[in-house]
């Protein structure tokens, strides 16, 4: 089983509530159909239009995150997924990745995941060879982000190779699931329960971190509401 992560941005003429709900939909539908073994849509869509942290390296914002998984990324059901996201989409930026799960997201097929999910893209400074950098994101600074942070899932892929024509350099990519107050609220952010002392001790023990493997530089972060239509692996019990 492989995993599939395409960034995609919507066609200029079309009105971004329908392109998110056409994506969750019809499109999530159509990739199963073509033989996508698991479906995730995330989408930049109303509901998260007030976070507070949303950065992009590129004139026109990511606007959805699809992942798909497979048997293999060779033969012709990759294509068939691409073309269809092709077909709704304006670009369209895949790779292959190697998925880690430190903190499982909880789900039920078809609904809206729980708070919101900041899907950020990482590059390696070319200053760092790939395995020191890689030591650093997964072997240290993955605790770090947890215990700074009030997370309520993570997931870590590293980037294998880009899929399609043009994609930009990413070397990771990351899905961050936080509570709905932390959409504007720095503390429900970090889980400093409103001490001002205990936030400042995460901001700077997480930026320290950040800085080891040069997360804190061309970095896309895009806010999403997450959906899981189907998985290769079992539904998670919700608490």
């Amino acid at each position: 089983m492989e995993k599939l992560v395409y960034a995609l941005w919507p066609r200029p003429d079309e009105p971004s509530a329908g392109w998110a709900e056409r994506l969750r939909g019809e499109v999530a539908e159509q990739l199963t159909a073509a033989g996508a073994r698991g479906v995730q849509v995330n989408v930049s869509d109303d509901a998260v239009a007030t976070a507070m942290l949303r950065i992009t390296t590129f004139d026109v914002p990511i606007s959805a995150v699809v992942s798909v998984w497979v048997d293999t990324v060779a033969g012709p059901v990759r294509p068939a997924l691409e073309q269809l996201l092709a077909e709704v989409s304006g670009r369209i930026a895949g790779y292959l990745v190697t998925e880690s799960v430190p903190m499982a997201p909880q789900w039920e097929p078809g609904a809206r995941g729980y708070g919101f999910t900041n899907v950020a893209f990482l590059r390696r400074p070319a200053e760092l060879d790939p395995a020191t950098w890689l030591d650093r994101w997964q072997n240290h600074h993955t605790t770090v982000a947890i215990e700074t942070q009030e997370t309520h899932g993570y997931v870590q892929n590293v980037v294998v190779r880009a899929l399609t024509p043009d994609a930009p350099v990413v070397d990771g990519i990351v899905e961050e699931v936080f509570r709905p107050e932390a959409l504007q609220d720095v503390h429900a952010f970090y889980g400093s329960g409103g001490d001002d002392a205990e936030l400042a001790r995460r901001l700077q023990a997480m930026a320290a971190s950040v800085d080891t493997f040069g997360a804190a530089q061309g970095i896309d972060v895009v806010p999403t509401s997450r959906y899981v239509l189907t998985s290769p692996t079992p539904c998670p019990t919700l608490s």
